[in-house]
């Protein structure tokens, strides 16, 4: 097809698609359900496709015509809009769900096999009796290891629709034969609060990975459990959550904020301005909290983040959230795929917009945005950031905060790169420490599964000579020792050991307590709440 044909199948293309687009009433997508958008049975790009497949000198696809047609013509538009194409929907509503159907199994993939890590509690898996430490070497009689693996196949190998079976070839250690396992398979929740758990004497602490379904429930039990263990103030972790559904940041943030405030508001050309306010009814008003953010702190994240600073309800820190503040809805359409359109943006209490700018269409430029703020020295320098006075608020108490994108801190904490080497980046960049660890663990499983608390595991691995096996393995994979950089980033290391040795044997309960025991983050959290 030349390109005057594809740009007159573009356009007619184009025009059908915003025709229909405004045939539909848009509002957010509140329950994880998309509003359905109808199609007429017959129009001119059905017309011209046909037209194209009867009379066109070659022969051409017409369904892959019409993909990469969706696909351009959303990338014409704002960076957050998107095609999803229908073999990808159900996987990526999967994701904040709150659960999806498969056997119940985390996993990594090492030396071309799926290695199990962990084993859901109550899941197919533990029922018939998988382990951690299991090789899957065959799915359904098929051999099923080798460099072609990708976590995607591994994925669609394994999940599968309630109640149907999957059987699996596992090699485990100790075992020379195959042994073969037939699994039912279930509903696995997706969890988004990763840990919440007494960080202090009164303090709880709860990590947040993503705005799910099912978050603000699984917050609200994190709450009362950490009340019942004495916990009288909060930290909350948004580091590196990078969203979701907006209705649950602003349930979450009204357990904090006494009644008639604003939380969020919302805005756009076609959608008439929408306020969230707090209902006076929350369980946390009169307690302090801090929240945790960064540069991949987004969206939802930042709702919440703004709403705590600009009802000036408690300290955010850490270093400029990443700047999205689009309102997404998912319209569904009749072949099975969806698009996620933008339909507003959102505003902080004090009327900043959240959005970074970005120029419509230049999407590659708007992802290189992170590179530009590491390049211009953000990350380690609060003072190379420079804002407008045009963009300076004031929340409800008087206090001066920013616009321009993102969220900024109530207090910076630069990355802290005293410790990073040459060394240190390659044994990190190639997945060494991940891979020690799990080999580690595989080990010496049986004394570690005798160790029931992460401070107990604590003190035995500090016992234990990591640093040293695990520079051997290094070098097993090429990498050379040079022991002026491994002493220099050796705490790093240590840590980050000790912490994924825990999770493959305790889960994330003992993961995060140990990697954030040095954490300075959440060390300067400590310190504020610790003040009036």
């Amino acid at each position: 097809m030349n390109k005057k044909n594809f740009l007159l199948v573009l356009i007619v293309f184009l025009s059908v698609f915003f025709g229909l687009l405004l045939g539909n009433i848009l509002a957010l997508r509140s329950n994880g359900s998309g509003v359905f958008l109808g199609s007429r049975t017959h129009n001119k790009v059905d017309e011209l496709l046909s037209i194209i497949d009867a009379q066109y000198v070659d022969t051409v696809n017409a369904t892959e015509m019409t993909e990469e047609m969706m696909t351009d013509l959303i990338l014409k538009l704002d960076p957050h809009s998107v095609y999803i194409p229908a073999s990808d929907l159900e996987n990526v509503n999967s994701e904040l769900e709150g659960s999806f159907s498969g056997i119940g199994v985390q996993f990594n993939i090492q030396n071309d096999t799926v290695m199990i890590i962990s084993v859901i509690s109550g899941g197919p898996s533990e029922k018939v009796g998988l382990l951690a430490g299991d090789r899957i070497v065959k799915v359904n009689d098929s051999v099923f290891v080798g460099k072609k693996i990708t976590n995607e196949k591994v994925m669609k190998k394994l999940r599968g629709p309630a109640d149907s079976k999957v059987r699996l070839g596992i090699r485990r250690h100790g075992t020379r034969e195959i042994l073969y396992y037939s699994i039912t398979r279930g509903q696995i929740p997706v969890n988004s609060v990763d840990i919440a758990y007494m960080i202090e004497p009164q303090v709880g602490f709860i990590r947040v990975s993503k705005f799910a379904a099912t978050t603000y429930t699984e917050f609200l039990n994190a709450l009362a459990d950490l009340k019942n263990k004495g916990a009288k103030k909060y930290i909350i972790d948004l580091r590196e959550n990078s969203g979701g559904f907006m209705e649950q940041a602003i349930n979450m943030v009204n357990e904090f904020l006494p009644e008639g405030r604003i939380i969020v508001y919302s805005q756009g050309k076609s959608y008439p301005r929408s306020e969230a306010k707090s209902d006076g009814k929350g369980s946390c008003i009169q307690l302090p909290v801090v929240v945790l953010i960064d540069e991949f702190s987004a969206s939802a994240s930042e709702i919440f983040a703004g709403a705590i600073q600009d009802n000036d309800r408690g300290l955010i820190i850490g270093r400029r959230s990443f700047g999205k503040g689009l309102v997404q809805q998912q319209l569904n359409l009749t072949d099975g795929s969806a698009v996620r359109l933008t339909v507003a943006r959102y505003y902080t209490p004090t009327g900043r917009s959240i959005q970074k700018p970005y120029v419509r269409g230049k999407s590659d430029d708007y992802e290189m945005d992170i590179l530009n703020r590491y390049k211009h020295g953000e990350f380690d320098n609060k003072d190379s950031i420079h804002v407008a006075d045009s963009l300076k608020y004031k929340t409800i108490g008087g206090r001066t905060v920013y616009g321009g994108g993102g969220i900024m801190p109530d207090i910076f904490v630069p990355r802290d790169t005293t410790e990073f080497t040459p060394y240190l980046n390659k044994v990190i960049n190639y997945g060494y420490l991940y891979q020690f660890a799990f080999q580690y663990t595989d080990r010496n499983r049986a004394k570690l599964k005798s160790i029931k608390t992460w401070q107990s595991m604590d003190i035995y691995l500090s016992q234990q000579n990591l640093i040293t096996e695990f520079v051997l393995f290094a070098t097993s994979k090429g990498i050379v020792a040079n022991w002026k950089e491994i002493n220099i980033s050796k705490k790093i290391m240590l840590s980050q050991l000790k912490a994924y040795i825990t999770r493959n044997s305790l889960g994330d309960a003992g993961f995060f307590p140990l990697l954030y025991k040095d954490d300075k983050t959440v060390k300067k959290a400590l310190e504020q709440l610790k003040k009036k």
